[in-house]
C-alpha cells in the first residue's frame, strides 16, 4: 500500500511540474513566432506597400523598368494597364500591366 502512495504522489507531482512546462512552451512558441514575423513577414508586406503605393503614382513621362529588365517610357495609363514606349523608336510601343514594372525612375530625379 505505501509503494502505491509512493507512485501516486509521484505522479502528482509530475503533472504539477508538466502544467508548468506547457506554459513555458506555449512562451517559447510564442517568442519564436514572433521573432520568425519580424525577420520574414514585416519586411515582405513593408515592400508591397512600397511597390503598391510606386504603382498607383505612375505618371505619363515616367521611366520604367519591367520585370523582364526592359526600360522604357510612360506614354499612356487606363487603369491597370499602362502603354510602355522603349527605346527611340517611336513606333515600338507596347501595352503592360502595371503589375509588371519593378522601378520607377521620376524624369527629373537624379540617380
Amino acid at each position: 500500500m505505501n509503494e502505491f502512495m509512493l507512485l501516486t504522489e509521484e505522479a502528482a507531482a509530475g503533472t504539477a511540474g508538466a502544467g508548468g512546462s506547457l506554459i513555458a512552451m506555449i512562451v517559447v512558441y510564442g517568442g519564436l513566432f514572433a521573432v520568425l514575423y519580424f525577420i520574414f513577414m514585416r519586411p515582405q508586406n513593408k515592400e508591397r506597400k512600397r511597390m503598391q503605393e510606386l504603382l498607383s503614382n505612375l505618371e505619363v513621362g515616367d521611366i520604367v523598368c519591367t520585370t523582364s529588365g526592359f526600360y522604357g517610357s510612360i506614354i499612356d495609363i487606363d487603369g491597370d494597364m499602362v502603354i510602355v514606349e522603349f527605346g527611340n523608336n517611336k513606333n515600338c510601343r507596347i501595352p503592360m500591366e502595371k503589375s509588371a514594372i519593378s522601378k520607377v525612375e521620376k524624369p527629373g530625379a537624379a540617380s
